[in-house]
């Protein structure tokens, strides 16, 4: 048998070690293949905050809201408690909700907004939502902005928002 046969025979991975590197590889671009699936979902301990965003604003808008759902995989309640944000001077937690007069109000929530043990929150238009206050810049679309929360068992995550068009993004983002 020649040289250059003898090339040709012989196993494409000589060693286990070259094996374990190959599949060790493989594995590594499964998980990073997987992470841009899962680019606009944060965890927190037990809790998972699925695809936070925001509306674009008009140009001196003093305000912004922001939106995202949570989910409490956990066996104990939590309570997010606060939110700090890049883009504006202030965050706080509101609510919308229809007084006994049947006029739609917006009250800030003080004590933190629970999220029960095995249960899930959406902060959405009409209901609870972040209130960005004193922007520091226009909300444009396309614009991607930091905030953290801070929940009263699981810590602080930094999570992204991700602002659509204005008026945009009404319907359900679960899957994003």
């Amino acid at each position: 048998m020649t040289r250059s046969a003898r090339a040709f025979s012989r196993p494409l991975f000589r060693s286990f070690e070259e094996r374990i590197g190959i599949a060790v590889f493989a594995l590594l671009l499964l998980f990073a293949s997987t992470q841009q699936m899962l680019a606009h979902g944060f965890k927190a301990g037990d809790l998972e905050i699925g695809h936070p965003w925001s509306r674009a604003t008009p140009a001196g808008a003093k305000v912004a809201a922001g939106y995202l759902t949570i989910t409490n995989n956990g066996s104990q309640a939590d309570r997010l408690v606060s939110i700090q944000s890049d883009v504006s001077e202030k965050a706080e937690i509101h609510e919308m909700a229809v007084d006994a007069k049947g006029v739609m109000k917006m009250r800030q929530i003080t004590d933190g907004l629970e999220i029960p043990a095995g249960g899930e929150v959406a902060l959405k238009p009409g209901a609870y939502h972040i209130m960005f206050i004193g922007l520091k810049a226009q909300v444009k679309e396309g614009d991607k902005f930091s905030g953290t929360l801070t929940f009263e068992k699981a810590g602080t995550v930094t999570v992204e928002f991700q602002a659509d068009k204005i008026g945009g993004q009404s319907q359900d983002h679960s899957g994003h």
